[in-house]
């Protein structure tokens, strides 16, 4: 996603990740990947929860998960994989552009 985030924000949106490690980890994370957008710490998973996204066989981790939101927080699109499935930046970027 970070090689993806300049066209992200040329489609006037945001880009928020969500990780269950807690803030020193997501820090740490950040720092050595050289993320450039949010990366928020859910360690007690709650978020991930709320967003009905906890992975089926590790319950302290999200299934990798996209949303579009509008301003408003209502969700416009979403779609929820196992861990190894990508959705096309292609496909993200369309439901963007819907907004």
């Amino acid at each position: 996603m970070q090689k993806n985030y300049a066209a992200i924000q040329a489609a006037g949106a945001e880009l928020v990740g969500i990780s269950s490690d807690g803030e020193a980890a997501t820090r740490q994370n950040v720092q050595n990947q050289g993320l450039k957008f949010t990366l928020l710490s859910d360690p007690d998973v709650a978020t991930i929860s709320d967003y009905n996204v906890v992975d089926l066989f590790n319950p302290r981790i999200a299934r990798t998960s996209y949303y579009v939101l509008k301003k408003d927080g209502t969700i416009t699109w979403k779609s929820i994989h196992n861990k190894a499935d990508k959705v096309p930046m292609a496909q993200i970027l369309q439901e963007l552009g819907k907004l």
